[in-house]
């Protein structure tokens, strides 16, 4: 695999207000890499994606993005560099149709044919929503609802994708389907960072792992390493053998 990484988080801080959320962040993400980050409720994951989106700015630290520093830059700028997210709850616009959702992922795009090829593309990888084209969004389930909004996502052509906690709101069969989605938007070549509570799923699928607590990495290693990390089995897993 190549290992050029294609977003840094080097020795980031990041504040609302006068408050620290986020304490010396690293994280690195390469090329091809499907990378997942790992804690409970109020550990920092939310903030960490917010923080690769500008939303939060850094008080410390470096981010980057290809190579080049992106901290201070606006969101927007961010997104039209190559980074897209799948955010939590999906978030699709409900009254637009399946059609009109997906050609909002290519809004920045120019290549009118080339959105067109790409459209085709993914109604072959998330065959479900090729007979609900034309139907508005809200009528969709939950699970084609999480289809539509990695698809938005894709139309964006990203280096990246960022996905904010894809199993909220699933029912365990979709929760299973919405992985293996994200495994095969992996296997064709997008780098894809996950941010997630269910450990087990995220690391089934992932090739490395980092896990947060309190704001602070307190775990990085393989995927493999961390399902049989004896304090990702009491904390995460389900408890150990």
């Amino acid at each position: 695999m190549n290992k050029t990484p294609v977003l840094e988080l080097i020795d980031v801080d990041t504040y609302y207000g006068n408050i620290q959320v986020l304490y010396d962040i690293d994280i690195t993400i390469n090329d091809g890499e499907l990378i997942c980050l790992l804690g409970g409720n109020a550990s920092g994951k939310s903030t960490t994606l917010k923080t690769i989106l500008g939303v939060c700015k850094i008080k410390k630290g470096i981010l980057r993005l290809k190579g080049e520093r992106i901290d201070g830059k606006s969101t927007k700028d961010i997104i039209s560099r190559g980074v897209a997210i799948v955010p939590e709850n999906r978030r699709i616009f409900p009254r637009m149709t399946v059609l009109e959702n997906m050609e909002m992922g290519a809004f920045l795009r120019t290549d009118r044919e080339g959105v067109k090829r790409d459209i085709e593309k993914m109604l072959l990888l998330f065959p479900a929503l090729k007979n609900r084209l034309f139907n508005p969004g809200i009528t969709l389930s939950g699970g084609e609802q999480q289809m539509l909004a990695m698809v938005r996502a894709l139309l964006s052509n990203p280096t990246i994708l960022l996905m904010d906690e894809p199993s909220m709101g699933l029912a365990p069969i979709l929760v299973d389907q919405q992985f293996e989605l994200i495994q095969q938007v992996n296997e064709r070549g997008t780098a894809v960072f996950v941010v997630e509570q269910n450990a087990n799923m995220a690391l089934s699928i992932a090739d490395r792992g980092y896990v947060l607590q309190t704001g602070s990495i307190v775990l990085a290693d393989t995927a493999q390493n961390l399902l049989n990390n004896e304090m990702m089995k009491t904390a995460y897993l389900g408890g150990s053998d």
